[in-house]
């Protein structure tokens, strides 16, 4: 594991304040190689707890050897992610579910897919937790479900809803998240399934994957490479973003104390700031060198304009507060993409 990795885990361990409701539990995390699940996995075992966690991972060979050195307290499952074996699984406490696609490129050239995937393999689940009691379950959704918002001065708390086009190719990705996130509700309410929704802003952090083309990871990546930042949109678009364990620990703050059939925004309201003003501040304050540069390219399948300010207080309600900010963000990011 990268230094900065570890670094972030050592700190999460320290300041995580729950960490003894999570002794002697079992989890099931489905998405366990990507991002946000890894980080989870990690920052689960690191607390040393006496956590077991089930996986269910499309491609095992590459599961294990990125948890090369935690297979004593994984089990890796491979399966399909949209149908599970209930047997295999056996009993667990916890769920958090988040696999899903997350290229915009994807989104576009196979929305059916996208759809699919996450319809088949969120109700796949849900239903195993109706038949397989849990103590908590945690839908991990995004904030592409407000769709279009263009008013600055908003703040958007978990009941406000922007424009989403059905009839968009676009669509695939947030359309089916808002299905699954009235499925969840759905479930709570006739079944007793304990499901929350985790509606996280864009998640980025040391772990992220060298082609990450995120606009974050992206502007980052090129800040610490020394070159140009190219905009292909007019750079408009706005939103707060997360820090990975930060996102962490909401995510489990989420599944210990929020309510069943409930979402929450998982952002740090403190770092909203667009796409534009992003590449202007990272010029500014990591590498005066750059420039930046606008070549608009339609084709990217980048999500609408939006300016999302999101709030974070239903949340921190629950007691969450971020450790990151937008600084700091930037700082361990390039550290890591440098090292």
């Amino acid at each position: 594991m990268n230094i900065v990795q570890q670094q972030d885990i050592e700190a999460f361990v320290r300041s995580f304040e729950l960490k003894d409701e999570l002794r002697d539990s079992r989890f099931l995390i489905t998405g366990a190689t990507g991002l946000i699940g890894s980080s989870l996995v990690y920052c689960l075992l690191a607390l040393d707890r006496n956590i077991h966690i089930v996986a269910p991972v499309r491609n095992k060979d590459k599961a294990e050897q990125l948890f090369q050195d935690h297979l004593g307290q994984l089990e890796l499952i491979e399966c399909s992610l949209t149908s599970y074996n209930e047997e295999e699984i056996g009993q667990v406490d916890y769920i958090v579910h988040c696999a899903a696609p997350t290229s915009s490129r994807f989104f576009v050239e196979k929305p059916v897919e996208t759809f699919e995937f996450i319809w088949n393999g969120s109700q796949a689940l849900l239903d195993y937790a109706r038949r397989n009691p849990v103590r908590s379950f945690v839908y991990l959704s995004s904030l592409e479900v407000y769709g279009e918002i263009l008013d600055d001065t908003q703040i958007v708390s978990e009941k406000v809803q922007g424009y989403l086009d059905p009839m968009s190719v676009r669509s695939s990705y947030p359309m089916a998240k808002r299905a699954v996130e009235n499925l969840c509700c759905l479930y709570a309410a006739e079944y007793g399934v304990p499901a929350k929704v985790a509606r996280l802003t864009q998640t980025t952090g040391a772990g992220i994957a060298k082609d990450d083309n995120r606009v974050i990871a992206q502007f980052a990546r090129l800040a610490a490479q020394g070159q140009d930042i190219v905009l292909h949109t007019t750079g408009e678009s706005a939103r707060p973003y997360c820090y990975l364990t930060d996102s962490v620990s909401a995510i489990l703050f989420i599944l210990l104390k929020g309510k069943a059939g409930e979402s929450y925004n998982v952002a740090n309201e403190e770092t909203y700031i667009s796409a534009r003003e992003m590449a202007e501040y990272l010029k500014q304050h990591f590498n005066p060198a750059i420039q930046i540069r606008v070549e608009l390219n339609d084709s990217m399948g980048y999500a609408p304009a939006t300016k999302q300010r999101l709030s974070s207080r239903k949340l921190r309600e629950l007691g969450w507060k971020p450790e990151y900010p937008l600084h700091r963000i930037f700082e361990r990011l390039i550290a890591y993409l440098k090292s």
